[in-house]
């Protein structure tokens, strides 16, 4: 019921910047929470930044101050700015949603994946 496209992914130098664009699509209605998740080669996926439907935006403490999660509600779109890249940011970046409360059904819904490769 909830389709998520994910786009902005690539290749950049260490200090560089990309901006990752996820577009919901379907029962948008049934949506409260949606953020970014990354997953390394070889490592678990994590949590790296989340907004709530309340404007309520969290961060992992290794991405604050150079990672910003913004929401286009009438788009049902969510964007990740990421600045000054290391290194150790690279890796599939994964769109996440979850609906309300009280839905019956699937209630948590991820993208297919955008790479991001930081690399000299």
């Amino acid at each position: 019921q909830v389709q998520l496209v994910e786009s902005g992914g690539g290749l950049v130098q260490p200090g560089g910047s990309l901006r990752l664009s996820c577009a919901a699509s379907g029962m948008i209605f049934s949506i409260n929470d949606m953020g970014w998740y990354r997953q390394a080669p070889g490592k678990q996926r994590e949590s790296v930044a989340l907004s709530t439907s309340g404007g309520s935006t969290t961060y992992t403490e290794s991405v604050k101050g150079r990672f910003t999660i913004s929401r286009d509600n009438a788009k049902s779109t969510i964007y990740l700015q990421m600045n000054s890249l290391k290194p150790e940011d690279t890796a599939v970046y994964y769109c996440y949603a979850r609906k309300r409360p009280g839905f019956s059904g699937q209630l948590s819904y991820w993208g297919q994946g955008t790479q991001v490769t930081v690399s000299s």
